[in-house]
């Protein structure tokens, strides 16, 4: 059995952005649980409970990115590097229940409208916008990329947009005295939360299984390992998410000619991690199937 040897390109550090975004939004959770207190307004305690949860959020997410660094040992020989995807499988699930949340006090309001002092929770809600948003922004890069930066990404995101919805229902409010317009701006935001958070769910739940991840084409990673030189078959093969940036992938060449296999070893990882960007690969040379005696290859199995 040889294995191949790993692509681990440079990735942008994001510590220094998970410390500044839970700094400034513990900050602001303070900010705002003081204002709520103050003006009597349940509308800014909610919202700070709610901004607290993000923060554990981001926490999570912190955790899941740090825990990834550690190196791998005897018991854990792809280090913690699977934490990762359980801080996103955290983080969708948590966004989840902010969501219910958000709908629950919604309908309560509905059913009993308060009235609510408009132009303090502009203004406290208007620091809210600049602050998640900027932390979105810390974020948006790595998004693209990474599943658990994804969900700190979106719960900072769902947060601008709710402090948004905020503004303009105070705004409105201020103007028309409509204070059922607070609470039907809530449910509209809380969907469009939703229909984000349920995507990222999805996602994380399939790599937690260990699924092959959504942008890899199995039978197109099949085929081209199928296209090298001299290779008649291939079996046993599996890719699965080591973490959410890092992709691996086990396979069992037949190759019946004796020649050269580092040299086919080395061109098939290269392939493998230029055209699917899969970093660990393991890969079993065999001169036949029924010499090996290989299970893996009975009919039935991949």
């Amino acid at each position: 059995m040889h294995q191949c040897a790993h692509h681990h390109p440079p990735s942008h550090s994001y510590g220094w952005a998970f410390a500044t975004g839970v700094s400034l939004n513990l900050g602001f959770v303070v900010v705002e649980a003081f204002f709520g207190w103050y003006s009597g307004s349940l509308a800014l305690l909610a919202d700070a409970g709610h901004n607290l949860s993000d923060v554990l959020g981001l926490l999570v997410a912190w955790g899941g990115y740090a825990l990834a660094k550690l190196p791998p040992s005897p018991q854990r020989t792809y280090g913690w590097r699977g934490s990762t995807i359980l801080g996103a499988v955290f983080n969708g699930l948590l966004l989840l229940v902010a969501v219910g949340g958000i709908a629950w006090e919604a309908l309560g309001r509905l059913a009993e409208p308060t009235q609510v002092p408009a132009g303090m929770v502009i203004a406290v809600a208007t620091i809210g916008v600049v602050i998640n948003t900027g932390t979105a922004l810390l974020f948006v890069r790595g998004s693209k990329t990474d599943l658990n930066l994804r969900g700190a990404y979106l719960h900072m995101a769902a947060d601008a947009l709710l402090s948004l919805g905020v503004v303009l229902a105070g705004v409105v409010i201020m103007w028309t005295q409509w204070s059922w317009v607070d609470p039907v701006l809530s449910l509209v935001i809380a969907a469009v939360i939703f229909l984000g958070t349920w995507g990222l769910l999805k996602d994380s739940v399939h790599l937690a299984l260990q699924a092959v991840p959504p942008d890899i084409d199995f039978e197109e990673v099949h085929d081209a390992l199928a296209e090298l030189p001299n290779v008649t078959e291939v079996h046993d093969l599996h890719v699965w998410a080591v973490s959410t940036t890092e992709v691996a992938m086990t396979a069992h060449l037949v190759r019946p000619n004796l020649e050269n296999d580092d040299q086919l070893l080395k061109d098939a990882s290269d392939m493998l991690y230029s055209q699917f960007n899969i970093d660990h690969t393991t890969i079993q040379i065999e001169r036949s199937v029924s010499d090996a005696d290989c299970r893996q290859a009975e009919e039935g199995t991949l």
